[in-house]
Formats: structure tokens, sequence, C-alpha cells
């Protein structure tokens, strides 16, 4: 028999004793299974449910809303942002007007290279953009996301070590199963032909491909926002604003 998993998320309003055995009962009942459980964020709880008939749940939803002291927010098959809520405890802070866009600060890289990992496990092509000012972590969250996504990353163009702009790839690096890291300020300022031409063969390619500074790669490149799956915005702390025109100098220097 197939079981398929859920998420749900109610609001505690009164956290009275028993309350959650109360719930646990009406689960139990209904043959549902609480596979992860987390207080997320104050007086908000996720859990990560499974069950064999999706009847089962619709009713569960319907036993919950005549429970006093809780609201339910959310039943609702799982999304990434819900699984790693309950896995942290805390949500990721999304943009509410570009859904596309999800923020973070440095103190919550662990979130960050989580998030990351589960997307550097999805097969096939998907083009993620990284914000954020010089040091504050964006290359480092990024082969630490290959690490617990088990992938390979390839350095296209970085500044990690020293300016590095590669024109050829090796055979086990021209791999769609690694994680391509390309620097968008190095692969369009400062990048030559034979660059470029690697370059646009690796974004045809149904791999990731996680780009640094992506506003300039746009600027800069026939590319366009509508080419990127997820935006990622890194911050030293949640007020920092991101300016290119501070730091954009120092990769047009000769070196």
């Amino acid at each position: 028999m197939k079981h398929t998993q859920w998420y749900m998320e109610y609001k505690i309003h009164r956290n009275r004793p028993g309350l959650l055995g109360d719930i646990a009962s009406m689960f139990g009942m209904l043959g549902v299974n609480i596979l992860t459980i987390n207080g997320v964020e104050g007086q908000t709880r996720g859990m990560l449910l499974e069950c064999d008939d999706d009847e089962k749940i619709a009713l569960l939803g319907q036993m919950l809303s005549k429970v006093d002291n809780i609201t339910v927010s959310a039943l609702r098959s799982p999304r990434l942002v819900d699984i790693l809520a309950v896995r942290h405890g805390r949500y990721i802070n999304r943009d509410s007007d570009d859904r596309k866009t999800f923020r973070f600060t440095r103190d919550e890289l662990g979130l960050l290279v989580d998030f990351l990992g589960e997307l550097f496990k999805r097969e096939g092509h998907q083009v993620i953009g990284l914000r954020g000012m010089p040091r504050v972590g964006k290359t480092e969250s990024i082969i630490a996301g290959s690490v617990c996504s088990m992938k390979r990353w390839t350095f296209m163009s970085s500044t990690l070590l020293r300016q590095t702009v590669r024109s050829q790839l090796s055979d086990e690096e021209y791999n769609p199963n690694n994680v391509f890291i390309i620097d968008g300020i190095i692969s369009t300022i400062r990048s030559n032909e034979k660059h470029y031409q690697l370059l646009e063969d690796i974004m045809t390619m149904p791999s990731t491909k996680v780009i640094e500074h992506p506003d300039i790669f746009i600027k800069e490149s026939k590319y366009e926002y509508s080419d990127f799956d997820i935006i990622i915005e890194l911050r030293n702390n949640p007020d920092e604003e991101i300016v290119y025109d501070t730091f954009t100098t120092l990769y047009t220097e000769d070196v």
C-alpha cells in the first residue's frame, strides 16, 4: 500500500497540559504516523506526517478545526521549505512578492547549506543565483552544499584563491552531475571568447549551475532574470545592502 507524506503546521494559542497527547490520539485513531515534529519559531509546531489514505488527512483537518487552543495553518504535501522548517526549527525568509528569492544571514549558514544541499540533489537543468557582498560566505556555502548532496563541484570562474577563468574542462569535469560554480562578474567583465563559449555550453547542460553576483551576470551577458530558477541572498546582517559598485572595480583591475 502506498504511503504519502504531508506537512502540517499549527499555531498554539494556549499550551495546556495534554494538548499534544490529544492531537497525537487523533493521529493514532486515523492511522496517521508522525515522522518528525519540531517547534517552529515560538508557538508554532510543524510536523511531517505519513498516511496511506488521503481522505484520512482531509478528515484529520476537519477534526483539528474543532480543537480549542490551536489553529491549523497548513496541511499540504511537503515542500522543501516545510521539510527544512521542521528540521531546523525556523522558516526560510522568502520574498513575498518575488517568490523565487530566498534570504539568509550569516547566522543561518547551516540552514543555507542544507537548503543548497537539497537543491543540488535535484537532477536536470537548474540555475541558481547567489547575491552577497565579498567574504560573506557565498562560495564556501556552495561547496558545503555540494558536499552535503554528494556532488562534485567544478569552478568555471572564481576569486576564492585567485581570479580563475576556465577555457576548457577535463572529461571528468564535463559531467552533468557536477555542480558548476560561476562568478558572474569574472565570467562577464574578465572573460575571453573561449571562456564565454565554454560558459554557453555549460548553461545548456542538464545540470546545476550556481552563479554568484547574478545581477552583474544578467547586465553583462545575454542571459535574463527569467533564466534563473532560484535567487538566494546572503547578508552579514538583515539590514546590509548589497551594493555592487563598491567592489566591482576590484575585478576590472589588471592582475
